[in-house]
This record gives structure tokens, C-alpha cells and sequence, in this order.
């Protein structure tokens, strides 16, 4: 019958969904809890390049102030 499909589709689904979810997961974790930038245009670039001599630690994802 047609609900045979169901467990195939699930598993499936889950292998699609995972490698995404852990890529983001890891980015965050290896950037001190932000998300990952791109820069898919030079203003972006040119921000992110200013994010990182402000820093003063030549990491664009750390505040130059800490708590």
C-alpha cells in the first residue's frame, strides 16, 4: 500500500536535513556562538574586513569590548 513509502521517506528526509542543521551548529560553535557571514557583495567584504581591524584580534566575530 501507499503508507509502505513512509519509513523510506523519513529516513531520507532526516539524511537530507541533518548535514545542514550540523553545518550551522558548527559554524556557530567555531565562531564564538555567531552565525557565519558571507560576503556575497564587496560592501559586505569591506564591512567585514572593518569588523576584524576593529576587533584588534583579527577575528571578524569578536567584540572588541568584553564583559
Amino acid at each position: 500500500m501507499w503508507y509502505e513509502i513512509i519509513p523510506g521517506f523519513a529516513i531520507m528526509t532526516a539524511c537530507l536535513i541533518v548535514p545542514g542543521i550540523a553545518t550551522a551548529q558548527i559554524h556557530k560553535w567555531t565562531n564564538g556562538g555567531k552565525e557565519k557571514r558571507i560576503a556575497r557583495h564587496p560592501y559586505q567584504w569591506y564591512l567585514m574586513e572593518r569588523d576584524k581591524r576593529v576587533s584588534a584580534t583579527g577575528k571578524y566575530y569578536e567584540s572588541k569590548v568584553r564583559l
